[in-house]
């Protein structure tokens, strides 16, 4: 049973991911359950609990984070439970299109559905902010 669980969840992880990357909303909203919870750490992310306040968010976020892509460094998995290291690039409409690369690290629990039930999202958003002064030449 735990080597099923361990495969469940590696491949929700992973199915959510390629949704982020892929930029479609619909395809990421699938991936997660009815009453998902969405954590940041970062004061600059703002957390949603339920698919239908995620889906809802989604289009701006996509919309302003161009070209979003998360490549995947390092996955854990234990159970129903993951831990994903990436480098998240994309660029920052809202600041000019300004480019932007940071490091990140998620942690997931996907429910037996294999849909991903909680996220929990860790990066640096000083580094954000460093990062769109220097393209901002401030």
């Amino acid at each position: 049973m735990g080597q099923l669980s361990a495969e469940r969840t590696r491949d929700g992880v992973l199915r959510y991911l390629d949704a982020l990357n892929a930029g479609d909303a619909d395809a990421i909203a699938g991936c997660v359950s009815a009453d998902f919870v969405n954590e940041h750490t970062s004061a600059a992310g703002r957390g949603v609990v339920g698919r239908a306040g995620y889906r809802a968010r989604l289009d701006g976020f996509l919309a302003d984070f161009v070209a979003l892509r998360y490549e995947v460094e390092e996955v854990l998995v234990d159970g129903d439970r993951a831990a994903v290291a990436y480098r998240m690039s994309f660029r920052l409409a809202s600041a000019d299109g300004a480019p932007v690369t940071v490091r990140g690290v998620f942690r997931f629990r996907v429910d037996s559905d294999g849909l991903v039930a909680h996220r929990v999202d860790y990066w640096d958003g000083a580094e954000v902010t460093r990062q769109i002064a220097a393209a901002d030449g401030s």
